[in-house]
């Protein structure tokens, strides 16, 4: 039986349960204990967008020509050109953070699997303090473990987690 070391309920979920267990849609867990980042294949959805938009470039370009509209033709290439770049620029950018991601998983379940979630105090905990030690909020948690897994930088402007402090002493000294 866990029990929390904070407050001393036993009213505690793994971060896994808690993630999708009561309360957590209005308290949203689902996203404040979240292992890592979610990147399941955005790069396919950038190029086909960066490809209509090049397509609008060109087909403004192809305008110009056909009806003697220098205007057009020249922002329609330059439209074209800069979409076309640009749209290799985001995907490369979506494979990187992906690769970021795929790497740092091992990193990342080694201090979440274990964790658990105590619904009294709303806190984060790993019993026995092993692999880190004491009490942390949700946000504290999250930061800790993106972290540690290599993926702190894909936290996004408005994560609370992006801003939280990670108290001394949390992870055991490594040999």
């Amino acid at each position: 039986m866990v029990m929390c070391p904070g407050c001393g309920s036993t009213e505690v979920a793994t971060v896994s349960q808690a993630r999708s267990g009561k309360g957590a849609m209005r308290d949203d867990l689902f996203g404040r204990l979240a292992p890592g980042p979610d990147k399941t294949g955005d790069g396919w959805l950038h190029f086909l967008e960066g490809m209509v938009l090049t397509g609008i470039g060109i087909a403004l370009a192809y305008t110009g020509v056909q009806q003697d509209k220098p205007l057009y033709m020249g922002g329609g290439a330059l439209l074209a050109l800069v979409c076309f770049l640009g749209t290799f620029v985001v995907v490369r950018d979506d494979r990187r953070e992906k690769a970021a991601a795929e790497a740092g998983i091992p990193r990342a379940e080694r201090l979440w699997r274990p964790a658990h979630y105590c619904y009294g105090c709303t806190s984060v905990f790993c019993p026995g303090g092993t692999p880190w030690q004491g009490l942390l909020t949700p946000e504290q948690f999250k930061k800790l473990v993106w972290t540690e897994a290599g993926y702190a930088d894909q936290l996004v402007v408005g994560d609370k987690a992006k801003d939280a402090e990670i108290p001394a002493g949390v992870l055991p000294a490594r040999n």
